[in-house]
């Protein structure tokens, strides 16, 4: 962690100082700001923590809620979060304090006396080994608090406005504030008051019944409810063996999915209420706790749970819809405006819980969005960066409803209907890596090039995430995963990837990095800023064949040694050694003749370009970013 480029820091350097708006801000709902992030769920938090980096925007979070989220209805967070979480400087707080889902445990009719379920499957979570970061299990509101403590220590200070709601919008394009929100006091001395603010932009996070989405005229659509579940979060006494473990009880009484929840004895039930009449209208919901906790026990049989406590419960009815844009643009004006209204998780996409995909997804939502109006509203890009995100996003949403779709239809669907007995089980490793959240790719765009350079870097597929493995430092010997260092401070990275010489050496690797130094289309020089030092918008690092001892330091490029903070001190922690046994360059099948791979703020492959591509690199990022 990098925190003395401005002086010596005694105090907690995670507290940065504020800066911009984050000085002095106004307690009260200003009557104009350049963000109005809607709803403080996993979306909105992880915008407003994203947007806590860029001081220069105002930004605001209301929440009709009069306080912290208490009772979280997700619990699931798969890898690719985890790894987001490691952006946001707590993945390792979060979890110690969670459940590590290590197997999921399948369980089906016992052949010999179908009334009775065995143990019929244990694979592992992560049988392929996608990430070196857990799938666990911990309440929302916890990751809520996370996002929220991370805006609050942020430079911009942001804190949710809480006990204020969303009551509608308008858009006049030709203000310089654009969008006029008419908001309402839910909560305190000033409750039941109306106002009107202005912004630039909303970011809509309020659930499925989004006000905001109405609002811009999007409906979901899609597959409507047709089967329900009760879900209880309890605690009991029980004698079926794997209630600590993940399982997938399929009975010919139905079906349990089971997650054993944080904190020891706390357990979640999925439990299959069914299909649902067409004529229901809702009535399922008012199935009370006692009917699911009986259907639990005849689902387990000849296991028994005694319910001791309920922690919360509910019944839900598993739809699958979704919004044609994320936006408020449509498709024929795609292009002619900019859009100034977006919306994000269960707003913008519904499925089932099954998966674990909900609050997941959400948070890249927010994220993806977050850095770019950061970007856009600093003045570092250009508006049309904002067109990308419903492009992204909507595809990601509807490729997780098609999963969603068969997996939970699979989850409800009797053993003797499924094409032989280990099916489930077999699906659920064959597509670990889909909720694992590790699937999404996205398409050559605005900030995502093509894949003419692949092969140098087949191990960095262009559009997915950057997957992450060990490098050692030159300056200290220190063995770190390479995308461990890279934070959610909306800094772009280039990673170089050095060719056989060795450092300093007459090569590709030095000419590259002179360009990137000196040459004034080089994306270092020409999108700097008066102020900026030198790592202000990029990070870059080279990694070397050699292992670390024989790396002359000082032979390595000035651009890979950048001066930072006011002192102009020389910073060499981004400069690595390829571990022996261990090498990179194996690891992601990198050329040996080198390469650069581009990584996007959000942690996505932006471009694999070889090291006399500078012409190609340059051209990219003229497409977004300008100096002002």
């Amino acid at each position: 962690m990098l925190f003395h480029q401005n002086g010596y820091v005694s105090e907690d350097p995670r507290i940065e100082e504020a800066r911009g708006h984050g000085i002095d801000r106004p307690e009260d709902l200003p009557d104009t700001m350049d963000v109005l992030i809607v709803g403080s769920g996993p979306a909105g938090v992880i915008a407003a923590a994203q947007l806590s980096q860029y001081p220069e925007v105002s930004t605001r979070l209301i929440e009709r809620r009069p306080g912290r989220l208490e009772i979280g209805q997700a619990d699931g967070i798969q890898a690719r979060s985890v790894e987001t979480f490691q952006s946001f400087g707590f993945a390792q707080e979060i979890i110690q304090e969670a459940f590590m889902l290590r197997e999921m445990c399948f369980w089906n009719p016992d052949p010999t006396n179908p009334q009775n379920i065995v143990r019929t499957g244990r694979p592992e979570d992560d049988p392929h080994g996608v990430s070196e970061f857990p799938h666990m299990i911990v309440n929302q509101a916890r990751v809520m608090d996370y996002f929220l403590r991370s805006a609050k220590r942020g430079p911009g200070k942001i804190e949710p406005d809480y006990g204020i709601e969303f009551v509608g919008l308008e858009i006049d394009q030709d203000h310089e504030h654009p969008v006029a929100v008419t908001v309402r006091y839910a909560a305190g001395p000033r409750e039941g008051e109306e106002r009107t603010v202005r912004a630039k932009y909303v970011f809509g996070c309020d659930g499925a019944a989004s006000r905001v989405r109405k609002a811009i005229g999007r409906k979901l659509e899609g597959q409507g409810a047709n089967h329900a579940w009760g879900v209880m979060d309890v605690l009991a006494n029980t004698d079926f063996p794997d209630i600590r473990t993940k399982c997938a009880i399929n009975s010919v009484n139905g079906s349990i999915l089971l997650i054993p929840r944080e904190g020891g004895l706390l357990f979640r039930m999925y439990v299959d209420l069914g299909e649902v009449p067409e004529d229901d209208n809702h009535e399922i919901r008012k199935t009370p706790v006692e009917e699911v906790i009986r259907r639990a026990n005849q689902i387990i049989h000849p296991y028994t749970v005694d319910v001791k406590s309920v922690a919360w419960s509910s019944v839900y009815e598993v739809g699958h819809r979704l919004t044609d844009h994320f936006d408020d643009v449509d498709t024929e004006d795609r292009g002619t405006r900019c859009p100034r209204v977006f919306i994000a998780g269960d707003a913008c996409h519904t499925h089932s819980a099954k998966a674990g995909q909900g609050m997941n997804v959400s948070m890249q939502d927010g994220w993806n969005l977050g850095w770019k109006l950061g970007a856009v509203l600093s003045g570092r890009a250009d508006a049309s960066l904002l067109d990308t995100y419903s492009e992204e996003r909507q595809v990601i949403a509807k490729n997780l409803i098609d999963f969603d779709r068969e997996w939970s239809t699979l989850m409800a669907t009797p053993q003797d209907k499924l094409p032989d007995p280990k099916y489930l089980e077999e699906f659920y490793v064959k597509t670990a890596e889909f909720p694992a959240g590790f699937m999404t790719e996205y398409q050559p765009s605005l900030i995502v090039a093509g894949t003419e350079h692949q092969d140098l870097a087949k191990g960095f597929p262009v559009g997915k995430r950057f997957k992450s493995a060990e490098v050692q430092r030159v300056c200290d010997a220190v063995v770190v995963h390479q995308g461990h260092e890279a934070t959610a401070d909306g800094r772009w990275r280039i990673h170089v990837y050095a060719d056989a010489a060795v450092a300093g050496a007459d090569s590709p690797t030095t000419a590259f990095a002179q360009w990137l130094h000196n040459d004034p289309t080089s994306p270092l020089v020409a999108f700097r800023r008066e102020g900026d030092g030198e790592a202000t918008l990029f990070d870059v690092d080279v990694t070397y064949q050699q292992p670390y001892d024989q790396v002359d330091i000082n032979a390595v490029p000035r651009a890979f040694k950048p001066q930072v903070g006011p002192f102009e001190l020389n910073y060499w922690e981004r400069v690595y050694g390829a571990i022996p046994g261990n090498d990179i360059f194996e690891q992601r099948t990198i050329s040996r003749d080198g390469a650069v791979v581009v990584v996007r703020p959000d942690h996505y492959v932006a471009a694999v370009l070889p090291l006399d591509a500078t012409a190609e690199l340059a051209e990219f990022f003229a497409g977004f970013l300008h100096r002002d």
